[in-house]
């Protein structure tokens, strides 16, 4: 079975246009982008149109890609201050002169919908949270949809970065999944990929999971994303996953790059922000 991700978000979509209108108020998620990318314009893209269709206004704070760290910390400090901002989230990544998890602790975990700073990860990870990492409250809805059990299941997390490797991670083993984490130290994946029950990839390298390394029936859930270069001109800027779409073939249940998990991050995100907007 694949995965359809865009399907399940109107879904979601639905239930929260009715949990923000039952609000009564008026709620913004503010979005600090720094300089330009391809990919992240998509991300964005959705991220203004999933807003606009729940009644979330998105305000784009655009920033020069040569700013320092301490004027881009000064600058979200005030943008974290101003009161119409229910959330903020940083787009990633950011250039590499700056300190990433520096700045993400700027957000406080009141108006921490993305929970990527110091705080809300730690709440998260010790289970005092009352909301999931987007990408985690993906993978969770569409386990909970197909009745899907992690505990004690052979699960391989591929990526051990802060936006999926290490919360799902986290969220697995607090659920007592037997968990192995791949990076790119990993000499062999293979060895870790084909006895995986679970298999959850967040590398960001196209097409780096083939049939050959999984086993007949693994329930594999493509979180990666990244565009390759070299595309045509009217391709540019293409999302591909980590896992090739003939692993579907072996897959009980496949979810897709793009297509599968992206539209119910974005999704989870929302349901976050109508959270907190809550409190």
């Amino acid at each position: 079975m694949i995965i359809d991700g865009k399907k399940i978000a109107e879904e979601i979509k639905a239930e929260l246009k009715a949990e923000v209108l039952k609000l009564g108020k008026k709620i913004r998620l503010a979005v600090i982008r720094v300089g330009e990318d391809k990919v992240t314009e998509k991300f964005l893209e959705q991220k203004k149109k999933f807003g606009s269709a729940v009644g979330v206004d998105i305000r784009v704070y655009e920033l020069p890609e040569n700013i320092s760290t301490n004027q881009l910390r000064e600058k979200l400090a005030e943008i974290v201050h101003i009161k119409e901002n229910a959330g903020v989230i940083i787009q990633l990544p950011l250039p590499k002169q700056i300190n990433t998890q520096y700045i993400l602790d700027g957000i406080i975990s009141e108006k921490d919908p993305d929970m990527l700073s110091s705080k809300s990860i730690g709440l998260f990870s010790s289970g005092r949270s009352k909301i999931l990492p987007p990408v985690v409250g993906a993978i969770k809805y569409i386990f909970d949809k197909n009745n899907i059990d992690v505990k004690s299941k052979k699960v391989t997390v591929i990526g051990a970065g802060r936006l999926v490797g290490k919360p799902v991670a986290t969220w697995l083993i607090n659920h007592g999944a037997a968990v192995t984490i791949i990076d790119e130290n990993a000499a062999d994946p293979t060895l870790h990929t084909k006895d995986a029950d679970i298999l959850i990839s967040g590398a960001g390298k196209p097409n780096l999971i083939t049939i050959d390394m999984v086993k007949e029936g693994v329930i594999v859930i493509d979180c990666g994303t990244s565009s390759p270069e070299g595309l045509p001109a009217d391709q540019a800027g293409r999302l591909v996953g980590d896992v090739d779409p003939v692993v579907a073939k072996k897959a009980s249940i496949f979810a897709p790059v793009p297509g599968g998990v992206g539209p119910l991050t974005v999704a989870m995100l929302f349901k976050n922000l109508a959270e907190l907007a809550k409190r």
